[in-house]
C-alpha cells in the first residue's frame, strides 16, 4: 500500500458528530477482485464529512480540511473505477452514497444506485473493488484512524480480525496460553475450534505435541482407553501397550473436540485427571503423572448442558479457565477478505497471488449465509480454484450451494420499476412515512419508536423508495 498522503491529523479527542458515546461509522475496503490478496484497508468516518472515491495510480488516501469541512478522498488502483467516481456524505447521522457519473456505476447490494442511504452490513461495489460499510463502538482502537490489515496485531498466530470483541477475546487467550489454564472454544462447526486451538499450543512453549480427540467420533465403550491408554491385555484384543491420548499428549496440548458428547463415567474420569494430573491406564493398578494443557472444544454451550443436566458442573468448572465464543462466519463478513487470502495462499501457494474474481462471484460470496462457516468456504474456493484452471474464478464455478445467494446487478433503468405491494406493506409504507414526517426524517427516533435497529428502518426505506430527504425541516 503506497505510503498516505495526510494533511490532516486525527484527533483522538475530537469525536464524530454523533456523539461520543454512540458507534462510530467506517468504510472497508473488503476485497479488490483483480488483487484479493492485496489485503483490506478500513476508513474510519467519525471525523470527516464526507469522502470522494476515484481512480489513481495506487491504493492511497488524503484528508484536507478546507473551512472547516473535513473531506477524504480515496484513490484506487482499480481500471474499471472513474477518475470521480463516488462520493459518501454525512446526512444528520446517516451517510449517503452518490454516483458522480461514474462509467460503470455505482452498485449497493447487487443493485445499481445513484444514491441511496446506508445501513450497517450494506456492500459497495465500485467497479471491480467492494466496500462494506459499518459501525464500531466509539472506544475500540481502529476507530480514530485509517488501518491497513497488515498493521492488525494478531495475538494468535494466523488469527487477524477486524471484530474488536473477536480481537479481545484472543489477546486474553495469549496470556492464558502461556499458563495451565484450561480452555473451552465454543462455535458452530466449521468455525475455525481446532485453528484456535493449534494456535493456543504454538504460543504456550509447551515442548510436547498438540493432538486432537473427536469425544463424538468413538465408541462409548473405548472412550477411556482413547483418552488414558491400556496394558496389554486389559481385555480382548489389546495386544500390546498403548499411551492414549493424555500420555501421547505430555509437555504438550490435547484438544477435546465435541466434548459434551462425552458419556457420564467419562466424564468423571476426565474429572478426576484434571484434579489429580495423572491417568491410569484400563487394566494398569499404578496411576502415571502427566501434564497436559486441555482444550474443550464444543458446539453447544457447555453451561447449557450443565444446566439441562448432560454435563457435569464440576467438570465444567474445572475445564472453563477461560471460555472463548467463536462468532459464525455471517456474523464475520469484515473478515472475509482475509479468510479469502488467507485460505488462497494455503491452497495455491504457487500462484496466489495470480488468482482473480469476476464481480459476480466475489458478491455472491459476500452475500452467501455461509452455514457451514469457514469450513463451507475453504472447499468452495478449493473447487473454484480446480474449476477455473488458472482462469478468473467465475459465478459458474461456486459451489450449487452458494450461486443462489448471486445478487444481479440491475440496470439503472431497473431502479424505477416498483415491486407490487401487498396490504400489509402498504400499511408498513403509511406507518414509516408517518413516523418519518413526525420525527422529520430522524430515523434513529423512528427506530426507537418501531423498537427496531437502525439498519432494519434503513432496509425499509430503501424498500418503500422513500426520500428521507424530505422529510427533514427545511
Amino acid at each position: 500500500m503506497a505510503a498516505p498522503d495526510t494533511t490532516l491529523s486525527l484527533d483522538p479527542r475530537r469525536r464524530g458528530r454523533s456523539g461520543a458515546s454512540g458507534p462510530e461509522p467506517y468504510v472497508q475496503l473488503a476485497l479488490d477482485c483483480s488483487r484479493p490478496l492485496a489485503g483490506s484497508t478500513r476508513y474510519s468516518l467519525a471525523h470527516v464529512d464526507s469522502v470522494d472515491f476515484g481512480r489513481a495510480p495506487a491504493r492511497s488516501f488524503r484528508l484536507v480540511d478546507e473551512a472547516g469541512t473535513r473531506r477524504m478522498s480515496i484513490g484506487l488502483a482499480d481500471d474499471w473505477i472513474s477518475k470521480t467516481h463516488a462520493r459518501l456524505s454525512r446526512v444528520g447521522d446517516n451517510w449517503l452514497i452518490q454516483d458522480l457519473h461514474s462509467k460503470n456505476g455505482t452498485v449497493v447490494n447487487g443493485s445499481v444506485v445513484e444514491r441511496a442511504l446506508l445501513a450497517p452490513g450494506d456492500v459497495i461495489e465500485l467497479g471491480r473493488t467492494l466496500f462494506l460499510f459499518g459501525e464500531v463502538p466509539a472506544t475500540t482502537e481502529h476507530a480514530e484512524r485509517v488501518v491497513d490489515d497488515t498493521q492488525l496485531t494478531a495475538a494468535l498466530p494466523g488469527l487477524p480480525t477486524w471484530l474488536p470483541a473477536l480481537a479481545r477475546a484472543f489477546s486474553g487467550l495469549e496470556a492464558i496460553a502461556h499458563s495451565p489454564v484450561a480452555v473451552v472454544i465454543q462455535g458452530e462447526s466449521g468455525t475455525g475450534k481446532e485453528l484456535v486451538a493449534r494456535a493456543i499450543h504454538q504460543v504456550s512453549r509447551r515442548t510436547g505435541s498438540m493432538l486432537a480427540l473427536n469425544c463424538a467420533a468413538i465408541s462409548e465403550k473405548l472412550v477411556e482407553s482413547e483418552l488414558f491408554g491400556y496394558r496389554k491385555g486389559a481385555f480382548t484384543g489389546a495386544d500390546e501397550d498403548r499411551p492414549g491420548v493424555f500420555r501421547a499428549a505430555d509437555r504438550g496440548t490435547l484438544l477435546l473436540d465435541e466434548i459434551g458428547d462425552l458419556h457420564e463415567q467419562a466424564q468423571a474420569a476426565l474429572l478426576r485427571v484434571l484434579q489429580e494430573q495423572e491417568v491410569l491406564p484400563v487394566g494398569a493398578t499404578r496411576p502415571i503423572k502427566v501434564d497436559v494443557r486441555v482444550v474443550a472444544a464444543t458446539q453447544v454451550a457447555l453451561k447449557d448442558l450443565v444446566t439441562q443436566g448432560r454435563f457435569r458442573g464440576d467438570l465444567y468448572a474445572r475445564l472453563a479457565g477461560y471460555v472463548l465464543e467463536v462468532p459464525p462466519l455471517r456474523d464475520r463478513r469484515e473478515d472475509l477478505g482475509l479468510l479469502i487470502g488467507t485460505i488462497l495462499r494455503r491452497l495455491a501457494p504457487d500462484r496466489a497471488d495470480r488468482v482473480t474474481f469476476s464481480v459476480p462471484a466475489a458478491r455472491t460470496l459476500y452475500a452467501y449465509r455461509w452455514p457451514l462457516n469457514v469450513r463451507e468456504l475453504e472447499q468452495a474456493l478449493r473447487a473454484a480454484l480446480v474449476l477455473s484452471a488458472g482462469r478468473s474464478i467465475e459465478l459458474e464455478h461456486l459451489p450449487d450451494d452458494v450461486r443462489p445467494a448471486a445478487l444481479g446487478a440491475a440496470h439503472p433503468s431497473d431502479q424505477t420499476r416498483k415491486p407490487a405491494r401487498t396490504e400489509e406493506d402498504s400499511g408498513r409504507r403509511e406507518q414509516l412515512v408517518d413516523l418519518l414526517r413526525q420525527h422529520f426524517g430522524n430515523v434513529s427516533a423512528v427506530a426507537r419508536t418501531l423498537g427496531k435497529t437502525r439498519a432494519q428502518v434503513h432496509r425499509w426505506i430503501r424498500h418503500y423508495a422513500l426520500d428521507v430527504h424530505g422529510f427533514r425541516r427545511r
